[in-house]
């Protein structure tokens, strides 16, 4: 590490997302403290972190290396948080990181949706919370070890605490850009995420998903739904594909071997790259469907419309715990009424 560390960073949420972003930053020098469950925290207690990526980039974190903690540690003062809870926990956990940290202390929602950063600061007075987005696939490949997945660079809303820590991100291989108005780029986003619970249901990697057409018809349906929920609501999502969405809607349309050969770069997923969804499913935690179907079906009801193919796909994730069972494409397409 070259550039100098502004001070320690606290990652509250040491899931998948804050794993892999601690265990980077960590790897580079980092004083990182990781707050998360005792399933997580057990494991890197134990066996270390080890963060991977489609590159080939192995680096391995001692676990005396971080301070492990299921609560925010009395007396911190973290120069950065990196807020990872699943969407459900955001109020929970910014209540708790504002008793503990003191006034001012900034908090970046490096979370999935639209409406996090605005919970976390109506749950946390005082503290400085910033919207973010994370537009990578972060798989836990066994206990204690993260594996980046796709590419791309992280992004928060621009702020002057955030203007030294640049470098270091940077430096530590999670590269982060700030934008003076995040909103367009994390409903860009969602637009992609909106494949998650396709994949959850499915019950595949990302790419083996991906090549089953029928899946892509499901994905391309939502997408296009929220996109005709954000032209009434005058919303202009930012490009955070290679392609702009509707060029992505005919592309995702296409029969299997054409979109093999016009989606190649799409297709740089690796075999290891799952949405964290299907890992809730797996691990029988309630999803975040809520925050990605479930945002467009609010924002459409606000705007005097309605969105019912993501409203089905909240009903199918909600339904699951009690009637779990993986969908072919055959019969999403069917249940989303194609």
């Amino acid at each position: 590490m070259t550039a100098s560390v502004p001070g320690e960073l606290l990652v509250m949420g040491a899931g998948t997302i804050g794993c892999y972003l601690g265990g980077r930053l960590a790897a580079a020098g980092v004083p990182v403290t990781l707050v998360g469950r005792p399933r997580t925290l057990d494991a890197v207690a134990t066996r270390g972190l080890t963060v991977t990526d489609l590159d080939g980039l192995k680096a391995h974190v001692a676990a005396g290396q971080m301070r492990l903690a299921q609560q925010v540690p009395a007396g911190a003062r973290p120069a950065l948080v990196l807020l990872c809870v699943k969407s459900g926990a955001t109020a929970e956990a910014a209540a708790q990181l504002a008793q503990a940290l003191p006034a001012g202390s900034v908090v970046v929602s490096m979370q999935n949706g639209i409406s996090n950063a605005a919970t976390a600061a109506q749950a946390g007075p005082g503290l400085v919370v910033l919207p973010g987005m994370v537009p990578y696939n972060v798989a836990e490949l066994g206990p204690g070890a993260y594996h980046r997945g796709t590419a791309g660079r992280l992004v928060a809303q621009q702020h002057e605490a955030l203007a030294p820590w640049l470098p270091v991100f940077e430096a530590a291989g999670v590269p982060l850009d700030v934008v003076a108005d995040a909103r367009p780029v994390q409903w860009g986003k969602l637009l992609l995420n909106l494949n998650n619970p396709v994949n959850a249901l499915s019950g595949l990697p990302l790419r083996a998903e991906l090549m089953e057409r029928g899946y892509r018809r499901c994905f391309a349906a939502l997408m296009e739904e929220a996109l005709g929920v954000l032209s009434r609501a005058g919303i202009a999502p930012a490009q955070v594909a290679a392609l702009p969405p509707r060029k992505l809607l005919a592309i995702l349309r296409l029969p299997s071997p054409l979109f093999r050969i016009v989606a190649a770069r799409m297709l740089k997923i690796d075999a290891k790259a799952r949405s964290s969804m299907a890992d809730d499913l797996a691990l029988g935690r309630r999803t975040e469907v809520d925050a990605l179907s479930g945002e467009v079906v609010r924002l459409a009801q606000a705007h005097g419309m309605a969105a019912p193919r993501n409203a089905r796909m909240v009903e199918l994730l909600d339904v699951w715990p009690a009637q779990p069972r993986k969908l072919a494409p055959a019969q999403m397409v069917e249940a989303l009424g194609l």
